[in-house]
């Protein structure tokens, strides 16, 4: 596995830890709140124009599963949750699948917005690179980033 390219040797532990004290990082708080210590980042949301497309994306050439489901039908939108979770072990009962995708950690959610597929005049969503400059990228750990990158 390689950090940006570089072996991990050459990755300096006493300088990262350095960088990473609160001295360093005004604001930081170094002891968490107790009400916070069991919190996790569960999702990141994303918005897509076709979920046929994206789906394919993050399953075939990702390999994520899809972890659930949730359709929104008065309000016209899908939410879909993937993940690198093994679904095998996920309840078949809707609603403890739901409690189960919750759950999980580091999940992707594809927020589908019904229509935009096949609107002509829909132009798509900001992808934050551009100004105004936000949303950045997705991080996902490979074992070989040249491998990946062709694959992509």
């Amino acid at each position: 596995m390689e950090v940006l390219n570089q072996p991990r040797s050459f990755v300096s532990t006493t300088a990262m830890a350095s960088k990473e004290s609160s001295s360093n990082n005004p604001g930081l708080h170094t002891t968490p709140d107790e009400a916070t210590k069991s919190y996790f980042l569960q999702q990141t949301m994303i918005r897509v124009k076709d979920p046929k497309v994206s789906l394919d994306f993050y399953s075939r050439i990702m390999g994520m599963s899809l972890l659930k489901r949730l359709d929104f039908p008065e309000l016209k939108f899908t939410l879909y949750f993937l993940g690198y979770e093994d679904t095998s072990s996920a309840p078949n009962d809707p609603v403890e699948r739901t409690a189960w995708t919750f759950g999980q950690k580091a999940a992707l959610e594809l927020t589908h917005n019904w229509g935009t597929e096949t609107d002509p005049d829909f132009k798509g969503y900001h992808n934050g690179n551009s100004e105004p400059s936000g949303f950045g990228h997705i991080g996902i750990t490979v074992d070989d980033v040249h491998k990946a990158c062709e694959k992509i």
